[in-house]
């Protein structure tokens, strides 16, 4: 564990700036969920589905971008690398405002998703510079909780500028919080890791750490289930403009509605910070993946009924539920991953986050490909993830010794 913790600024603006570096990604997704509608009209977007890829091809680009910053970070530093990827965010942040052509704007998303990885990965390794075990599962659900205010807040901030403004103003809102969140880093943090723990950024030495991470059958475990537990989610993400503003008819509601259930996630982040010292974190992640399959297997047969379009109270109750478990997942999920690597935080955090986000990228895609004015592919991807979620924690459990 880091010996200078004591040079660290104060925990709560600790909290603060690691949220917000984290959450940043979060502002990038949400703030644009009701614009997608406006930016595939504007530029001529022909399949109303594929308005989906100005979210998913920010995660391709974060999913790339995260193999490469925890190893530099490892070598370099977590502010330096920090710094070079909010550099490289507001770059792909211009060339979206610029965009004339939807392909334009998809590759300012990749760019975009590319430079928030670093942020993205670094922070968890820098956190785990810190904190281990418990004590980062409790950092972390701080972290979730703070967090979980920019998504709650995010669709009406960008309905806001809507209302007064144009689509591109919203990138411009972006690109103002990179550069206040980059002044407070250079400012504020310290460096958390010493030069004795830096590792060289040699291919050799790259590859036995890669090697070291992926064959460790706990860290990759949990990096599966994390893939399949936001690949659900991303999938809801992916379908949340289309599903309540349209489908429910929502319209300049939608943001409201979407920031109460993100506030399930929020408030599970809250809950976690206090139970995972009394109950640890494999037996809330177990609990919590059987709650999100019992809840969706009694909701199913509503579904079915209402031939898939349940009333809207149904809807939001059975979403909120699910949420709940699932802000119970995150930070726990994460911190099991890393328990085994504290001595490869860099490069460890950067291929947990890649491989569970490539993984979980794959399956929002089917999810949201599979939309046909129905919530089926929205309920089924929940039921079907999280069942396999939870086989792969049995095998955990029985063959790798985790939870014994």
């Amino acid at each position: 564990m880091y010996d200078q913790k004591d040079k660290v600024i104060p925990f709560a603006e600790f909290v603060a700036l690691i949220a917000m570096m984290i959450s940043l990604a979060a502002l990038s997704i949400d703030a644009m969920l009701p614009a997608l509608g406006i930016i595939g009209s504007e530029l001529n977007v022909v399949d109303p589905n594929d308005n989906q890829l100005v979210i998913v091809t920010f995660f391709v680009g974060m999913a790339v971008g995260q193999f490469l910053y925890g190893p530099l970070s490892d070598s370099f530093g977590r502010k330096s690398v920090i710094l070079l990827g909010l550099f490289i965010f507001a770059a792909g942040t211009l060339l979206s405002v610029m965009a004339d052509t939807y392909q334009q704007m998809l590759w300012g998303r990749v760019l975009q998703g590319f430079g928030l990885a670093g942020p993205r990965v670094v922070s968890v390794a820098l956190v785990r510079d810190l904190y281990s075990g418990r004590a980062m599962a409790r950092v972390m659900s701080f972290v979730m909780t703070v967090f979980i205010l920019v998504p709650m807040m995010a669709p009406a901030l960008g309905q806001l500028v809507l209302n007064y403004s144009g689509w591109r103003m919203i990138f411009m809102g972006l690109l103002f919080v990179g550069i206040l969140l980059s002044i407070w880093l250079i400012i504020r943090l310290p460096e958390t890791l010493t030069d004795a723990n830096r590792r060289s950024f040699a291919p050799d030495v790259l590859w036995l750490g890669f090697k070291e991470v992926v064959c460790n059958r706990i860290a990759m475990g949990f990096t599966l289930v994390t893939g399949l537990v936001f690949g659900a989610f991303l999938g809801y993400l992916n379908l949340s403009q289309p599903v309540l503003q349209e489908q429910y008819t929502l319209g300049a509601q939608f943001p409201l509605y979407f920031g109460c259930l993100a506030g399930a996630i929020g408030l599970a982040s809250l809950t976690n910070a206090r139970l995972v010292g009394r109950y640890g974190m494999w037996r809330l992640i177990i609990i919590s993946l059987i709650s999100i399959v019992l809840v969706t297997l009694i909701y199913s047969p509503l579904v079915l009924a209402y031939a898939g379009h349940p009333p809207l109270l149904s809807l939001v109750t059975y979403l909120f539920l699910v949420f709940f478990a699932v802000g119970l997942l995150f930070g726990n999920l994460n911190s099991m991953a890393m328990e085994p690597l504290g001595h490869l935080a860099g490069i460890g955090a950067g291929l947990v986050s890649a491989l569970s986000t490539l993984l979980s990228i794959v399956f929002s895609l089917m999810i949201g490909q599979l939309y046909n004015q129905t919530i089926y592919p929205l309920v089924g991807g929940f039921l079907v993830l999280m069942s396999i979620a939870l086989l792969i924690c049995y095998c955990l459990h029985r063959y790798a010794g985790v939870g014994h």
